[in-house]
């Protein structure tokens, strides 16, 4: 699956301010970046995340995903830490 494919399926479905997505092969690090995580629980953040791709999941095409989500405000104080290379 190609990150770009990832990230404008993240963006469409979710209405992410920003996502990035870093992989390789079935294993991705995924940001995603929203103020409506705001009122979001950590738990309810990342199935918020993971619903898109369930289907990706599903047929092993992503296997390992790693994901933090962010508001827009905290995304400005943590992007230096956190923006993948």
């Amino acid at each position: 699956m190609e990150l770009a494919e990832i990230e404008a399926l993240l963006k469409e479905k979710l209405n992410l301010a920003e996502v990035h997505v870093k992989g390789e092969g079935s294993h991705f690090t995924i940001i995603a970046v929203s103020d409506s995580f705001s009122e979001m629980s950590r738990v309810k953040r990342q199935q918020a995340v993971y619903g898109p791709l369930q289907d990706k999941i599903a047929d092993g095409s992503m296997h390992a995903i790693s994901i933090k989500t962010f508001s827009e405000a905290d995304w400005q104080r943590e992007r230096q830490f956190h923006l993948p290379q």
